[in-house]
């Protein structure tokens, strides 16, 4: 059979019709809608016609290269147009699920946010400094173990504690991305038997000092004497064995001074559940205090303790 019939100008002088370099590669002229020629490669297998492009955009050589590939599937079993559409639609699933590091932090944070107890604007202001300048425009599905590390690494020493909240953030927002279909489920920022193997771990952090409990009376007395609404905050703080949150949120709507009840709302606790307690003396006697000092009933502690120390 003989191959490699056509030359330049055969093809550029071809008029309508169909004109054969062998091995079922055709180059097929027609005229346009406008009467200009059109000019393009087909390869041609059992009843099939298989459009290569146009002569336009693909050259002599390219054609024959594409025949030569046709050829190799058909060897194989495939069906050159069936193997085609394949391609194309990879292509499109892969188009469709392009996207960047920056762009899953900002859908993981969206889609998070209702099982938040407040605002995580901390998470994209952290990976918007230290990750989003290296892996924030790249392809969620690239970024991979040494790319973690660049963001994380060069802090680890002197910012030991902020590198490894980003991680665990990085790693999160990596999962999301992985259930999605956006990557693949290896997730390059987990800790236990990967990046533990790679960075120093973390040092324990000290805990601050703690009052003796042979000094507490003695602290108590001097801090009851202290002025400000800081200090009516601390004492209420000690005195109810409360968290941090849950005193400077405060407001008198909670407390039931007639009972000697304090109800904390479920968003204002660890476990989101509402915790009422009754504490029948020495906190009330500070509340009292609070009253005295003129805090608006409407307001709560924290905003107190800002308005008295701004």
């Amino acid at each position: 059979m003989a191959i490699h019939r056509l030359n330049d100008r055969k093809m550029r002088t071809s008029k309508s019709g169909l004109l054969c370099d062998g091995a079922g590669l055709w180059l097929r002229t027609q005229l346009g809608k406008n009467g200009e020629l059109k000019r393009s490669w087909l390869f041609r297998y059992g009843k099939h016609w298989h459009g290569l492009g146009s002569l336009d955009d693909v050259g002599l050589a390219e054609a024959r290269e594409a025949r030569t590939a046709c050829r190799k599937l058909l060897r194989e079993g495939v069906d050159p147009i069936a193997a085609k559409r394949q391609t194309r639609s990879a292509a499109a699933v892969a188009n469709a699920k392009a996207i960047t590091f920056e762009e899953c932090a900002r859908q993981y944070v969206i889609a998070k946010a209702s099982e938040w107890r407040s605002a995580r604007n901390g998470w994209i202001e952290t990976l918007d400094r230290y990750a989003f300048p290296i892996i924030g425009p790249l392809q969620v599905k690239d970024v991979d173990t040494g790319l973690v590390l660049k963001v994380i690494e060069p802090d680890w020493a002197t910012k030991t504690q902020t590198m490894s909240r980003l991680r665990g953030r990085i790693e999160k927002i990596l999962a999301w991305a992985a259930v999605r279909g956006y990557r693949s489920k290896e997730n390059p920022a987990r800790w236990t038997g990967h990046l533990a193997e790679a960075l120093p771990r973390k040092p324990k952090p000290e805990n601050f000092a703690a009052v003796p409990y042979a000094e507490v009376g003695a602290f108590m007395a001097q801090l009851r004497e202290a002025p400000g609404v800081a200090a009516r905050a601390l004492e209420f703080l000690i005195l109810t064995a409360t968290r941090s949150g849950e005193v400077l949120g405060a407001k008198w709507d909670e407390v039931d001074l007639a009972k000697a009840m304090w109800t904390i709302p479920a968003d204002r606790t660890k476990a989101h559940r509402e915790h009422a307690f009754r504490c029948r003396r020495a906190p009330w006697r500070s509340s009292g205090r609070w009253r005295a000092s003129g805090i608006p009933i409407t307001s709560s502690l924290a905003a107190a303790v800002a308005g008295r120390t701004g």
